[in-house]
């Protein structure tokens, strides 16, 4: 393998490199309980897209990447427009926003919800989702 050749993936589809944004700090309704109906709550957000960078890392054009402002604009429209009850919910379209672009192989996203738990800092989930 030559030092300009990325590993391969097990399923030998390509090479697999990350796109991450992280702590996306958001406000929304989100909560089941009839208090937390009632205002927008702080959530933080970390998203992990695997997609083959390659083509990018070659031509150092945008077009051939996945634009993290792009993807960063459409998660806070969506999501601070939203009313979950769930984390597990909001986490679930964050992930279905990221894999709309088909160069997007699988994503993780992770979901803190800060002073939800007396003496927590945060609760959360983490979802991973695949084509």
């Amino acid at each position: 393998m030559s030092p300009l050749t990325s590993s391969s993936s097990s399923d030998n589809s390509g090479p697999l490199d990350t796109v991450r944004i992280e702590r996306l700090v958001l406000d929304c309704v989100i909560g089941i309980n009839p208090w937390e109906r009632l205002t927008k709550q702080r959530i933080t957000i970390d998203i992990e897209m695997n997609v083959d960078l390659s083509a990018a890392g070659a031509s150092d054009a945008i077009e051939d990447t996945i634009n993290y402002r792009t993807v960063s604009k459409a998660v806070t429209a969506e999501i601070e427009a939203s009313s979950y009850g769930l984390v597990e919910a909001l986490a679930s379209r964050v992930a279905e926003i990221c894999l709309e672009d088909e160069r997007v192989q699988s994503v993780e996203v992770t979901v803190r919800k800060p002073g939800a738990v007396r003496k927590a800092t945060a609760v959360g989930v983490i979802i991973r989702r695949r084509r």
